[in-house]
C-alpha cells in the first residue's frame, strides 16, 4: 500500500477524532504497519504526558493498516480485544507505531503492536485480535 491508499483507507473508516491525530505512514509491509503520530501539546493529560486513550487509538488505528496489507485490501473488521501495556510516559516527540499481524484467520486476526518514543524507547506494548466480518 502506497501513502495515497493508506490515507484514503484511514480518511473512509476512523471516527473523525481519531482523524484529528494526523497519523501517517512511515513503512508498510505484507506482514506490518509503521505508522508515526505527530506530537501535540493537545494530546498530553494534566499530568503531562500523552494520553493511554491517544496511544489505543494509534495502536488500533496501525493494526487496522497493517491488517488491510495482509489481506490486500480492505475488509469490515472489528476489534475484538486491544491488550495494552504502557510502560513509559511520553511528554514530547513524534511517537512511532509498529503493528505486526501475528496470525490470519479465516475470522480472527492476532496482532502485535509497539509504540516508541522520539528516542526509540518502547513506550506501550498491545496485543490485539480483530474480527474480519465480511
Amino acid at each position: 500500500m502506497d501513502e495515497k491508499a493508506i490515507d484514503a483507507l484511514l480518511d473512509r473508516v476512523l471516527a473523525p477524532w481519531v482523524k484529528a491525530l494526523r497519523m501517517r505512514p512511515v513503512e508498510v509491509t505484507e506482514e506490518s504497519a509503521t505508522m508515526r503520530l505527530p506530537f501535540s501539546g493537545e494530546l498530553r493529560h494534566s499530568g503531562g504526558g500523552i494520553c493511554g486513550q491517544v496511544f489505543m487509538a494509534a495502536a488500533d488505528t496501525a493494526m487496522i493498516v497493517a491488517i488491510t496489507a495482509a489481506l490486500g485490501e480492505f475488509k469490515p473488521m472489528t476489534t475484538v480485544a486491544l491488550n495494552t501495556n504502557f510502560m513509559r510516559a511520553v511528554r514530547k516527540g513524534d511517537v512511532t507505531i509498529t503493528a505486526r499481524v501475528l496470525r490470519m484467520g479465516r475470522n480472527l486476526v492476532f496482532g502485535e503492536i509497539e509504540l516508541y518514543d522520539e528516542e526509540g524507547r518502547m513506550a506501550v506494548h498491545a496485543t490485539s485480535t480483530y474480527a474480519l466480518l465480511d
